[in-house]
């Protein structure tokens, strides 16, 4: 090609400034001692590293993903920015002049050809395209894609990409990409399709589209933010909140304002990637300067409250709980507070609709009962900020819903040691229900307990919420007479199995103890702080703008009743333990704690921290049963896993003894 003087020099200063940017990248490498060149594909794998090769054929990839070159014979000649570093009056030099105006008359339209390996792109042919495509801005560009595939490891890296590779093949979409497992089957839920479904060509142009508006409404927002997720992560907690059909029909200036609304929550997931976000674990005042204690902060001086529920109190345990809370916060407060229950609100649709009609009735405060009302609560409360809304789940971070829970653990370690002391042969049952947060950690502490006064005790684990499942029968057929099964009796079941009990020589129930959680005491402190003015001022108080409730026996929020059935030995030994407890001076997660397998989860002089008790997917050494699969479950029960299931590392079934 032959250049006229004016192009000549036009090319010949874009050049010029194309090799400033390659040179400050140069030096910034060497000033901290990395490497200054592209990255050499074949200097980062051996032929060992791969199982085999694919030809992916013509492909429009994202030039960030085009990251270093195939072989070492061109890489000295760019920065690893891909900013050329050669003089200007070498033949390189001329050749990216030659390209450079080539672009800006017509634009570079061969594709190059690439080796693909672990989502990043290699050049093969083509690095002089890339360095001018990459210079002048672009977005994509056509390659012909070889993609090495990588043997199959354990690291988080190597798993996410076979995520990949699943999702490439059945979308053709190759510009999707995640930080954490399970983004891919994420998205699919989003986008509605399954698995084995196939992805048209409509559908996809309609992915690329919607993709393509949100990526820069982001990268907008974003600016110059260092954020550690990718603009997918981001994107699943803005479908989270709005769905992948309101996203299609957005306008430009939509998503935009969407995603302002919605940044809290995507910094907030940045935040739980890079640091865990722990729970408040008792009650505290809020941090006040001088001058928030010479102007007191006014709160509103009532508050119109609205709990709901996902069964009705005469029909559900955990229902009922909540109810009496809410009866007993309602007489501490009096006319302050005027509060509704909406019950029966069971599925999405239905809590859909019941939110929508308590933003229209100006409510200020809503609690929602139960973990699988949380994606419905965050959506109500981004579009409605002016609304304090909470939900009672172990989800640790949101930062437009509070959440709380109780750390009922504590009650089942003593409840566990009350039954570790009665039953002689130590062979005692114990009923879950869903194996989500939170109960796994109930099991592992009742056997502590028991194991604790009883070295024999073995705890034989059934779960309710399992397919034709049938505690009871299990019980009766192992002659298992001890056992912990739901917390509490229920007002249109007469039953007394509950809490802790035994069957004596008769076969007749007798209670022992009874978990009891007091709501009233959460909800009164909770509504207390609106109505003084106090709700903001903790948020000013916290590092994260998340706040998580899971406050145990030190906040009154647990307790445990013993019934006259129970020796007097042993109550003044739990009212000891209860007390230590509370003032902090005892741990049930403290020492050492050995899980099903034999290893070891926690050591001598040790205790297991918030996060470890919360996530905790194994079950303790005395533990007869297992955490059973999604699959498993009721349809109901999977709906809730699907939310906060517990993924266990060992779903083998032990025999019993």
């Amino acid at each position: 090609m032959v250049l006229n003087k004016e192009s000549d020099s036009m090319s010949a200063n874009e050049y010029l400034r194309a090799q400033k940017l390659g040179e400050k990248r140069y030096q910034a490498a060497v000033a901290k001692n990395e490497y200054p060149y592209l990255p050499v594909l074949d200097e980062i794998i051996s032929p060992s590293d791969t199982v085999g090769e694919v030809n992916l054929g013509l492909q429009t990839i994202s030039l960030d993903r085009v990251v270093g070159t195939a072989t070492a014979a061109r890489t000295t000649a760019f920065a690893s920015n891909f900013m050329p570093i050669l003089d200007y009056h070498t033949e390189f030099g001329m050749k990216w002049t030659a390209l450079c105006e080539s672009h800006i008359e017509e634009g570079i339209h061969d594709p190059i050809k690439v080796y693909e390996y672990m989502n990043k792109f290699y050049v093969v042919e083509g690095n002089k395209r890339v360095s001018v495509l990459k210079y002048f801005g672009a977005d994509s560009v056509p390659a012909m894609v070889t993609r090495k595939i990588p043997r199959r490891t354990d690291s988080l890296e190597n798993k996410i990409y076979f995520e990949f590779i699943d999702f490439h093949k059945q979308t053709g979409i190759n510009y999707v990409y995640f930080s954490q497992l399970g983004g891919y089957d994420k998205l699919r839920e989003f986008i509605g399709i399954t698995k084995d479904a196939v992805f048209t060509e409509d559908e996809r142009l309609d992915f690329n589209s919607a993709h393509l508006a949100f990526e820069k409404a982001y990268l907008a927002k974003k600016g110059n933010e260092e954020l550690t997720i990718t603009v997918d992560d981001a994107m699943l907690v803005f479908l989270n909140v709005y769905g992948y059909e309101a996203l299609k029909n957005m306008t430009t200036s939509q998503v935009k304002d969407s995603v302002d609304k919605v940044w809290n929550e995507i910094v907030l997931t940045n935040e739980k990637k890079d640091k865990t976000v722990l729970p408040k674990l008792d009650p505290v005042e809020p941090k006040k300067s001088i001058l928030d204690r010479v102007i007191k902060p006014s709160g509103p001086s009532n508050l119109k409250v609205a709990f709901v529920y996902d069964k009705s109190p005469a029909n559900s345990v955990w229902t009922y709980s909540h109810e009496l809370g809410r009866m007993d916060m309602e007489n501490k407060l009096g006319d302050s507070v005027d509060s509704r229950t909406f019950c029966n609100v069971d599925t999405p649709a239905k809590l859909t609709e019941c939110l929508g009609r308590l933003v229209d009735e100006k409510y200020d405060v809503i609690f929602t009962t139960g973990p699988e009302m949380l994606p419905e609560a965050l959506k109500t409360a981004v579009l409605h900020p002016e609304i304090k809304i909470l939900n009672c789940s172990l989800s640790l971070a949101n930062s437009h819903v509070r959440t709380y829970y109780a750390r009922m653990y504590e009650v089942k370690f003593l409840t566990g040691m009350i039954a570790g002391s009665l039953c002689a042969d130590g062979q005692i049952g114990y009923v879950a229900d869903y194996p989500i947060f939170g109960t796994t950690a109930n099991i592992n502490a009742f056997a502590i307990g028991a194991r604790m006064v009883n070295p024999r005790a073995k705890i034989y684990l059934q779960w309710t919420k399992v397919k034709n499942a049938d505690p009871q029968k299990f019980f009766e057929r192992n002659g298992i007479t001890y056992i912990s099964d739901r917390d509490m009796i229920m007002p249109d079941d007469a039953s007394r199995n509950f809490g802790l009990y035994h069957y004596d020589q008769n076969g007749e129930v007798v209670n022992l103890a009874m978990p009891f959680y007091n709501w009233g005491a959460f909800y009164e402190r909770i509504l207390r702080s609106i109505l003084e003015g106090n709700w903001k001022q903790e948020e000013k108080n916290e590092t994260s703008n998340a706040i998580s409730y899971w406050w145990g026996m030190s906040a009154d929020v647990i307790d445990v009743i013993c019934s006259e059935n129970m020796p007097n030995g042993t109550r003044r030994l739990i009212e000891f333990l209860k007390n230590s407890i509370r003032a902090g001076s005892f741990h049930p997660f403290d020492g050492l704690i050995y899980a099903q397998d034999g290893s070891t989860k926690c050591t001598q002089g040790k205790s297991l921290n918030a996060e470890e008790i919360i996530t905790m997917n194994w079950l303790a050494q005395n533990v007869v049963g297992y955490i059973p699969k999604i699959g498993e479950m009721n349809e109901r029960a999977q709906e809730l896993m699907q939310l906060q299931g517990i993924k266990a590392t060992e779903q083998t079934e032990m025999e019993n003894e």
